[in-house]
This record gives structure tokens, C-alpha cells and sequence, in this order.
């Protein structure tokens, strides 16, 4: 056993887990945050626990909590018992009982234009249902309970999770009528022609892993953007004021009157849906609620999401 292991097992679950929000956060207000609970009173905890272990867990620098060897050294060790603490949590929890507090966690565009769209259904089926919808930039990890499902657009290949396949957003290049009009003189092209001469609306290189942001970047074989955005819901409105053309979701482009699809390569660009749980939920009424809504909505997209607009 560790030299302090057996101090460790002493210690309370609260203490543990606010160790590991500052390890994984690196600053008290980020443990706070994430653990909805006083900074103040996540410094006393984890000095707590280094009195009670007799070591540093932290370097106090300005930058932040930074680990010592010793803290982490600590943290597969405290990550087990967080382990059993929430496999506990979840286990105890009523099944039958649709109420209580739901965590998706998903990406701002699903969020913004599907799923908080017909969320009201679901509060008029469940009003005691809570539902928070996470979207940062960084992935919530439901093996870690920072969220209870996920719809995602990359499949998850680790964690207790459970796995569903809901389908595909297929994306297109889109550009609006009056920008076609100063290019070509018209407002319908029939297929992408000369890209060479045309202006694209781009992503920042923090994005450059979305297939749209690739497709973009070849396309445009070293000229430069006419315009670069951080978000999905900027590249539909630089595309709707004839900033450029920008690759976007198909059924988000269709419910724009002013844009027209333009046929070229970025018609193959497709991304599968995946509706993730953590296994140990799947019976939770609460959780199945919400997934059951999640595969509906999606069920009751998918047309929009993997056709391109009629408009041409």
C-alpha cells in the first residue's frame, strides 16, 4: 500500500472529489464552478486532506494549482474511489420516477438548432424535469458524471458508456442569392465551377479538425479568407450577408430563404449522430426521458438533416 493510502480511504468523498476538480481544473474558482460550491471552501478541503496525508498535494503558483509528484501520484487513486462513489450515486437513485436533474451535454450548433428548439415538449411532458445542456468547447466526460448523456458527432471509443447511432448531418457549400448574382451574374450556379475566384468564409485554426474547416482550407489552396469565425451560427450569417460561401448543415441552410445551394466536393463532407449514456443510467427514468426525446427530435430531423435544400 502507498505510504499515506491508508490516510487516504479516511477521507470523505467531498474531500476527494474537490482534490480532483482542482487537479483537472487548476485553479480553486475552476473546482468551484464545475462543483457548484464556495472556492473558500474548496481550499480548506483539499488543505485538509494534505494535513491528513502529510504531504503537498499542489504547487500554489500564479498561474494556477499545479500538481506535485506526490499529488500526482494521488490521483489514480483518488479517481477509483470517485469511481465507486458515483457508481454508488447512480445505483441508489429511483428508476421508475421521472424528475430531478438531467445533464446533456452536446455541441452549441445540435443545442442551438435542435435540440433547445422542442425543448418545451419535453418540459410539457415532464415539468418536473430540470434539463441542463451543456456546450463548451470541451467535451463533458460522462464517465466522470459531468454529464449524464451526450449526442455527439464523433463516437466515443472508451468509458462505461452505451452507444446508439441516431444518423447522419451531411453538409453542402451554400452561398446566398445576391452573392451568386456579383459573382456569376446569376443567382443559381449549377455546379461549383472556378472556386479559384470565389470568397469563402472560414474557420479559426482551433477548428481546423471539423471536416468543413479541411474542406474549407483546400479549397482555398493558400489564399486567404474573406472572413474567419469561431461559430457555426457566424459562418450562416457572414454566408446570408454575402460575405462568402461557407460549407454548412444541410438542414440549417434550408431554412434560410436567401441561400442556395452550390453542387462541388463538399457535398461527401457527413457526420454521424451517436446518442451516448453511461451504462449505469440506462434504467434511470429521469436520463431515459431525455434520451427518448434526443432520438425523437433527431428521428423527426433527419430528412433536413441529410438532404440538401431543394432550393438550387
Amino acid at each position: 500500500m502507498h505510504p499515506y493510502a491508508a490516510n487516504m480511504q479516511h477521507s470523505d468523498w467531498n474531500t476527494i472529489r474537490d482534490f480532483l476538480a482542482v487537479a483537472r481544473g487548476g485553479s480553486l474558482n475552476q473546482a468551484a464552478n464545475t462543483l457548484g460550491v464556495n472556492a473558500t471552501t474548496v481550499g480548506r478541503r483539499v488543505e485538509s486532506l494534505e494535513a491528513a496525508l502529510g504531504v503537498r498535494l499542489f504547487q500554489r503558483a500564479q498561474t494556477g494549482f499545479v500538481l506535485t509528484d506526490e499529488g500526482r501520484d494521488l490521483v489514480d487513486r483518488a479517481e477509483k474511489v470517485e469511481d465507486a462513489a458515483l457508481a454508488f450515486e447512480r445505483r441508489a437513485e429511483p428508476t421508475d420516477t421521472v424528475s430531478g436533474h438531467v445533464r446533456l451535454a452536446t455541441a452549441e450548433n445540435l443545442a442551438n438548432f435542435i435540440i433547445l428548439p422542442a425543448l418545451s415538449s419535453l418540459r410539457r411532458k415532464h415539468p418536473n424535469l430540470v434539463v441542463e445542456v451543456l456546450t463548451d468547447i470541451q467535451s463533458a466526460n460522462l464517465h466522470r458524471r459531468e454529464a449524464d448523456l451526450a449526442l455527439r458527432l464523433v463516437r466515443p471509443t472508451q468509458g462505461n458508456v452505451t452507444i446508439k447511432r441516431l444518423g447522419e448531418m451531411r453538409y453542402g457549400l451554400y452561398a446566398s442569392s445576391e452573392y451568386l448574382s456579383q459573382q456569376g451574374g446569376t443567382e443559381v450556379r449549377s455546379d461549383a465551377g472556378r472556386l479559384d475566384t470565389d470568397h469563402f468564409i472560414a474557420w479559426s485554426d482551433s477548428y481546423q479538425d471539423l471536416p468543413a474547416a479541411k474542406w474549407v482550407e483546400r479549397t482555398l489552396q493558400g489564399r486567404s479568407p474573406a472572413l474567419v469565425v469561431t461559430s457555426l451560427y457566424a459562418q450562416l450569417v457572414a454566408a446570408r450577408e454575402s460575405l462568402g460561401m461557407a460549407v454548412l448543415p444541410c438542414f440549417l441552410a434550408a431554412n434560410e430563404p436567401s441561400l442556395r445551394h452550390v453542387p462541388s466536393e463538399a457535398d461527401t463532407i457527413k457526420q454521424d449522430l451517436w446518442l451516448v449514456l453511461h451504462s449505469d443510467l440506462v434504467a434511470s427514468a429521469r436520463v431515459r426521458a431525455v434520451a427518448d426525446f434526443v432520438e425523437e427530435i433527431v428521428s423527426n430531423s433527419i430528412g433536413q438533416l441529410s438532404k440538401f435544400s431543394e432550393k438550387h
